[in-house]
């Protein structure tokens, strides 16, 4: 049976396709004298799998008691694929087939957000010679309310993946530019509401969203700490307090993927305790 017939298979039965590997994370309640390394056994994986989905929890490889993090039924990592990409560009990057990816990823017609099997992946992160983004995104370092990574939603009862971080201040505050760029994409984008994206060299690129008003235009070049915007409540944000909704992407095989903002930006503010 080819890849088309399978997908068109699976898609007529309810019966065929498992739940997706990310609908089944397992909780784990972070306990006094467990490590990294011990949590993994207990769960036979290896520490890179649990660490990376669930990298702002678990920085700089400590295991904060109290703490809950997400656990895989498997060893591997989790993407976002770029719009208009197949399981077939997904099999061409990672070289693991089609039909596995579509199966243990819920059988959806396009990849989302996708869960990708193995155990020796190695994400795009920052190099040991890269000195971060130059500045930050507001006039001042503002508390976090919501991280990046695998959150417990604070408006609905589920979990969901946060792409950036959400940074909380005033609505009309500015938002400055992190870095000297290309100003690349202006307008309305879905959840995002009103966006700016810019392109920054290193193959690397940041994301403004949820703004009230944008002061700069496509194809337009700026530099580290210009206004590019005001904050605003456009779109559909994950949290109620205004807040300006901020990513770091790098250029991966699959296209722009997330990464944690906490590893890029020269300051982060405190993570707020509202859930």
């Amino acid at each position: 049976m080819g890849l088309n017939q399978k997908l068109i298979f699976a898609q007529g039965s309810d019966n065929v396709c498992p739940p997706p590997i990310l609908s089944r994370l397992q909780r784990h309640k972070i306990q006094a004298g467990e490590t990294i390394a011990s949590i993994a056994e207990k769960y036979a994986l290896i520490p890179a799998t649990i660490i990376k989905l669930n990298p702002t929890i678990l920085k700089n490889g400590s295991a904060p008691v109290g703490k809950e993090i997400f656990i895989p039924p498997m060893n591997g990592i989790r993407i976002e694929a770029p719009k208009g990409s197949t399981w077939r560009d997904l099999e061409a990057a990672y070289g693991i087939r089609a039909d596995i990816l579509f199966e243990l990823n819920g059988c959806g017609r396009r990849p989302t957000i996708v869960f990708i099997p193995g155990s020796n992946w190695s994400a795009a992160g920052k190099r040991s010679d890269y000195t971060g983004l130059s500045s930050y995104p507001l006039p001042l370092a503002s508390t976090v309310g919501l991280a990046y990574g695998w959150q417990k939603s604070p408006t609905e009862q589920k979990n969901l993946f946060h792409s950036g971080v959400d940074l909380l201040t005033d609505v009309g505050t500015p938002v400055l530019a992190a870095e000297d760029g290309l100003v690349i994409y202006v307008g309305q984008e879905g959840a995002y509401g009103n966006l700016v994206v810019i392109n920054h060299l290193g193959r690397r690129q940041t994301r403004y969203a949820h703004l009230s008003r944008v002061t700069v235009r496509i194809d337009q070049r700026v530099r580290a700490g210009d206004v590019i915007g005001a904050v605003g409540t456009t779109g559909q944000p994950d949290i109620i307090p205004p807040h300006l909704h901020f990513e770091v992407r790098l250029d991966t095989p699959v296209g722009w993927t997330a990464q944690d903002p906490a590893l890029h930006l020269p300051q982060i503010g405190p993570q707020s305790s509202q859930k």
